[in-house]
């Protein structure tokens, strides 16, 4: 996998450098700000972008405007995007455009090394990897209209572990129940959600993004 790195913090982006070429991946480059990764990507793109969101020069959401524009221009390259917290409105802005190639990892996360790798390998795939806190913290809803409030608490927890990227048959692993109880409770899913006649990856993007709306 050929991998563009953009974080600010030397330690971090020497560490991952060091992490992903130990794994076989080639870094094509690693840079400490937003600027820098748009024309590293300009200059060779890859197969995977992972960039922090706040990034120098003013330290706000260079980053994250970075990885939406790379989608954009170049929805072909994955984006897995770092943060140090849960930002509900830039984690939204991200994922709403789409729920392909495209991760948001919070940076506790990176130090589970094998759990991030599998991000990265999701996000490669063409799938999406979002952490289990972001996924929680997006899908909270206050008012009474929403559809959420008609799922029941099996289908909330299946829901979210699609939102996290996971395949019918990792679901059925991680919440240990069989992968016939998954395809059901999706069923019941896009039914409550108004959307049982659409048809294709399609429908579980939507039950997804529905959610990361603002």
């Amino acid at each position: 996998m050929r991998v563009i790195l953009a974080e600010d913090s030397t330690l971090l982006r020497e560490g991952l450098v060091r992490l992903l070429a130990e794994e076989g991946h080639e870094v094509l480059a690693a840079v400490g700000d937003a600027d820098a990764l748009l024309h590293a990507v300009e200059r060779d793109v890859p197969d995977v972008v992972v960039t922090d969101i706040r990034m120098p020069p003013d330290h706000t959401d260079g980053g994250l405007r970075a990885a939406v524009r790379i989608r954009e221009e170049r929805p072909e390259v994955g984006v897995l995007v770092l943060s140090q917290y849960v930002e509900r409105n830039y984690a939204a802005q991200l994922l709403t455009s789409s729920a392909e190639r495209v991760g948001y990892l919070l940076k506790d996360r990176v130090a589970q090394v094998e759990e991030f790798l599998d991000a990265l390998e999701r996000v490669h795939a063409g799938g999406a990897a979002i952490d289990p806190e972001v996924v929680r913290q997006l899908l909270i809803r206050t008012t009474h209209s929403d559809p959420l409030t008609r799922l029941t608490p099996r289908e909330r927890t299946v829901l979210e572990a699609l939102a996290e990227g996971h395949t019918n048959a990792a679901i059925a692993e991680k919440l240990h129940i069989s992968l016939s109880a998954v395809e059901k409770n999706l069923n019941a899913i896009f039914d409550k959600l108004g959307l049982s006649r659409t048809t294709g990856y399609s429908r579980r993007v939507l039950a997804v993004l529905r959610y990361l709306e603002s």
